[in-house]
């Protein structure tokens, strides 16, 4: 399949879906008085256009954007859904995002930046097919060289992520985003994820 014959994406759906949850959050943003959240809706609305824009150069899959869309509502939860005072959580705000969903181990942010990154480096080899594919019109195999680049471009996309995060911490008081630690452990779940998609990819369980 080269990059014009890709199947064309039900956006009306897709479109609804996601606007529906961007306005809940921004609703709730203003509700709550979270600076930090309207920041990172703006990076969002921001986001979504160059998604936009990629795919309109490079089509995607419905499986790209209707996985990324996921993970827009499960960043908006993360960071405005309160939790009880029962919670357990790892210290700043009472939101999902600070949720231990297994103590000590994981939590709630850390799943989502697995997720997230391991779908960016499953849209970068979706990239990177496309290119060869239209170069040399054969088929071309999830190789560890390609699939290499593929987690090397979803690891820097999370590099991106964490910077920023660093310009809210640098711009809005009382943010949630952790210390160095913090900024670590998203680095490794990021790479896990890659790593995950990487080997879904090789498995071709990924197209």
């Amino acid at each position: 399949m080269n990059a014009t014959s890709t199947p064309p994406v039900r956006l009306v759906p897709l479109a609804l879906f996601s606007g529906c949850y961007m306005l809940v959050a921004v609703a709730a943003s203003l509700h709550f008085g979270n600076k930090e959240f309207l920041f990172y809706i703006i990076t969002m609305l921001l986001l979504i256009a160059s998604v936009m824009g990629i795919h309109r150069r490079m089509p995607l899959r419905s499986g790209h954007l209707w996985a990324l869309s996921w993970w827009g509502l499960a960043h908006m939860a993360g960071g405005l859904w309160p939790l009880p005072e029962t919670s357990l959580i790892d210290g700043g705000q009472r939101v999902l995002y600070s949720l231990w969903l297994v103590p000590g181990w994981l939590k709630y942010d850390q799943l989502v930046h697995a997720y997230g990154f391991a779908i960016t480096t499953w849209i970068c080899w979706h990239g990177l097919h496309q290119h060869l594919l239209a170069r040399s019109n054969a088929p071309i195999a999830p190789t560890v060289g390609l699939l290499t680049l593929a987690a090397a471009g979803g690891m820097g996309f999370g590099a991106l992520n964490e910077v920023i995060e660093f310009i809210a911490v640098l711009t809005i008081p009382n943010t949630n985003v952790g210390g160095y630690e913090n900024t670590g452990w998203d680095l490794v779940f990021n790479l896990i994820g890659c790593l995950i998609a990487v080997m879904m990819i090789r498995k071709r369980w990924w197209a």
